[in-house]
């Protein structure tokens, strides 16, 4: 089983190699058939310290990395 692989924009770089990626999703409701936008933030390993407040990365599931990360920064999408 290959590893999940999500897009997201980086809401906190203030931590050493750890960088915060807020992850969205549209959905439409059950019932109502409105589309409702749900985000989650995820902590991810940044080596380089390269991503920046603001950028468009993707994420890779990974190891536990320490105890809230288990997720790695592939590429950078977007510069802010």
């Amino acid at each position: 089983m290959s590893a999940r692989v999500l897009k997201g924009m980086v809401v906190s770089d203030k931590s050493d190699k750890t960088v915060v990626v807020r992850v969205s999703r549209r959905f439409m409701h059950p019932i109502y058939k409105k589309y409702i936008t749900k985000s989650k933030k995820f902590s991810a390993h940044d080596e380089t310290n390269a991503c920046k407040l603001g950028d468009m990365v993707s994420i890779q599931e990974c190891r536990p990395i320490s105890k809230n990360k288990s997720w790695r920064v592939l590429t950078e999408e977007k510069k802010a």
